[in-house]
């Protein structure tokens, strides 16, 4: 198919040269999305039908044989080979069961060592279910989950679960958010259910757009070839840092001030403060053409500016309809003088000085990034437009310690940067994608939310994310509050409670932690053969700490896989040190694991959404102290204690907090 393509002469066929330019762009892109993968096969799974798929009553009807992949192959004479998995005859690949085979005879998993073919499992669906005989696990699955992790993250297409299927094909139209705990999938989910909307809706996606939005950069290096991986090449991938990037964030914000700058109240203050600027006019406008004057009163052009303000509409969009309302009332005296006037004669009464000056001082222009500098350095400023909204404290708690003297001189925030982001919108429509997946999304404030909803106002979106894994001081308290920060009060909400990635071992004894920070939450039940390597070592002697974290780190490096050694921000420089001294190369998150090098050190800050075989995590107590309370501390433990896929050492030297006990 890939030869096909690059043997494609098309000078004979366009009619000029930006046709050309176009269709040599496209096969282009045909050649690059057909590339081979190395390790990745194309197909993964056969379904063998026992009736021809729509002929299920057609009495004789012979059954049909599909082989499942990542993507459509067909052969020289445009004869399907593999079948796309996001089709719907590949559907019971993943829904089919003894108890509802839905016309499969027989279900064939093909398992793979370096991208060669070396084992296949058969499981004969169609067989009379025997009562006495309880559903086996497929081996080959369990291998799959458990094979080693080195390089970024997999796709799951061919271990992809009825309950995560029923979330991957649902409709373009509605919102989903999946509430999962670690290891139940969320991640992978949400990128599958991105390809297969590209698949069902691909004319309209690729006219509106699809985004991916992560908690931060290392995080989106490590999904990133997951997409590409099934044929998906287009979809864009940012933080919400990069949503709101107005202005150059050089500071930071105490958590006090974040969480009342993240507040949806905010919203109101605003708002408040935009339209403050409009006025209502107390003399009336002339305007001259040729001889004659026209004027309009005051009290008409204050009807103008009350409907505009009454509307609703946007402020730079009010502001660009002023003036042609204006000009409509002119048009109106011209015509009943007996005139004729038509639209070109409007439009250059809209242009004319003294209706321009009109709406200068009626409606003047608005800078969002000024605005919001003019409401955080002028405390009688932010009074009157939170009056009722925020108190006395919380106004000093965001106001500026210093004047500041200009846009580019401030040291603006992220909590700042999303301020500037809802005043633009005030001011002018954000523009809206199709489809928006938003994942670790329990980590956002409701501003942030706010944000995000804006990108995919006329579109959907699938929000991913644990409540427990909420690791910020204005982490999200409930579902339903986040969704009607989004805009999508209407999504449905999906809980994922079965546990693929993290050992059982571990999960049961990081779910210790869950009554303490997210009281009501089911705990994940790993459906995992293998419980996993687990051990909590208690070091005696605090001088030699640092020495045994890095003996930890080499005995989990004697298996295949990748490694991680995760520890309390304060805590990364030391360990660098020792291990530097113990001649052990490591990674930072977001760089690519190799064969050569499989070992990362992570600040347990970065550590939210990243996975590794086996995982080396140093002072948990250091973790929760270096939080601003407690309870976010503990859910930065919980997330640490849950990367692990295969094995998990806890070292410590200070006790334990006593919620793991």
């Amino acid at each position: 198919m890939r030869e096909d393509a690059e043997s494609l002469d098309i000078k004979d066929v366009t009619a000029n040269w930006v046709n050309a330019a176009v269709l040599s762009r496209q096969i282009g892109e045909r050649i690059k999305a057909l590339a081979d993968l190395s390790h990745t096969p194309l197909f993964f799974g056969r379904l063998d039908y026992l009736h021809a798929p729509g002929a299920e009553q057609a009495e004789g009807a012979e059954g049909e044989q599909f082989y499942i992949g990542r993507r459509h192959v067909h052969d020289a004479d445009g004869d399907p080979m593999v079948i796309d998995w996001r089709a719907p005859v590949s559907q019971p690949f993943y829904r089919a069961s003894k108890t509802d085979p839905l016309d499969v005879a027989l279900r064939r998993r093909f398992g793979y060592t370096g991208g060669d073919l070396t084992a296949y499992e058969d499981e004969h669906l169609s067989d009379p279910a025997d009562p006495s005989k309880a559903a086996t696990t497929s081996k080959l699955l369990q291998q799959e989950i458990e094979r080693p992790r080195v390089g970024p993250m997999r796709d799951i297409v061919a271990t992809i679960q009825p309950e995560q299927d029923e979330i991957v094909r649902s409709g373009l139209g509605g919102s989903v958010c999946v509430q999962g705990g670690p290891g139940t999938g969320k991640t992978a989910v949400g990128l599958h259910r991105v390809a297969y909307l590209l698949y069902a809706h691909r004319e309209r996606l690729a006219r509106t757009g699809t985004l991916v939005i992560g908690p931060n950069s290392s995080f989106l290096h490590y999904i990133e070839q997951v997409l590409p991986a099934l044929g998906e090449l287009d979809v864009k991938q940012a933080t919400v840092d990069d949503l709101v990037a107005h202005v150059e964030v050089r500071g930071t914000d105490d958590a006090a001030a974040a969480v009342i700058k993240g507040d949806a109240r905010m919203a109101d203050v605003l708002r408040s403060a935009v339209y403050s600027h409009v006025t209502l006019p107390t003399e009336p406008v002339m305007v001259v053409r040729g001889s004659r004057r026209w004027r309009v009163p005051a009290y008409e052009l204050e009807g103008i500016v009350r409907e505009l303000l009454d509307r609703g509409i946007r402020y730079g969009a009010a502001r660009e309809a002023l003036p042609q309302r204006i000009a409509h009332v002119v048009l109106v005296q011209m015509e009943r003088s007996g005139e004729a006037p038509d639209d070109r004669v409007q439009d250059a009464v809209a242009r004319n000085a003294a209706v321009k000056a009109a709406v200068k001082t009626l409606w003047p222009p608005v800078d969002p990034a000024k605005l919001v500098l003019h409401l955080l350095s002028d405390a009688d400023f932010l009074a009157v437009h939170a009056a009722g909204i925020l108190d006395a404290d919380e106004q000093k708690e965001i106001l500026w310690a210093k004047p500041v003297r200009s846009v580019k001189s401030a040291k603006w925030s992220a909590a700042d940067a999303v301020l500037i982001d809802e005043t633009t919108d005030l001011v002018q429509r954000t523009h809206s994608l199709g489809h928006v997946v938003l994942d670790e999304a329990q980590d956002l404030s409701p501003m942030q939310y706010r944000a995000v909803g804006r990108r995919c106002t006329t579109g959907s979106a699938t929000v991913l994310g644990d409540l427990a894994q909420g690791t910020t001081p204005w982490a999200t308290r409930s579902w339903e509050e986040a969704l009607g920060h989004l805009g999508k009060s209407d999504a449905v909400v999906e809980e994922l409670t079965a546990g693929f990635r993290v050992p059982t071992d571990v999960i049961t004894y990081a779910s210790r932690l869950l009554p303490h920070i997210a009281p009501g939450l089911t705990p994940v039940a790993s459906v995992r053969e293998n419980p996993g390597f687990f051990e909590v070592r208690a070091i005696s002697e605090a001088d030699s700490a640092d020495g045994q974290v890095v003996a930890a780190c080499e005995e989990l490096l004697r298996n295949e896989g990748s490694t991680g050694l995760i520890a309390a921000d304060a805590r990364i420089p030391a360990l660098a040190e020792a291990l530097g001294e113990a001649g052990i190369g490591f990674l930072s998150p977001g760089e690519e694991t190799t064969y050569e090098t499989r070992l990362t050190l992570v600040p347990a800050s970065l550590a939210k959404g990243l996975e590794y075989d086996y995982v080396v995590l140093d002072e948990p107590r250091a973790v929760v102290d270096g939080e601003p309370d407690e309870r976010t501390g503990l859910r930065r433990l919980y997330v640490a204690l849950t990367r692990a896929v295969s094995g998990l050492i806890v070292t410590h030297t200070a006790p334990l907090p006593r919620e793991l006990s």
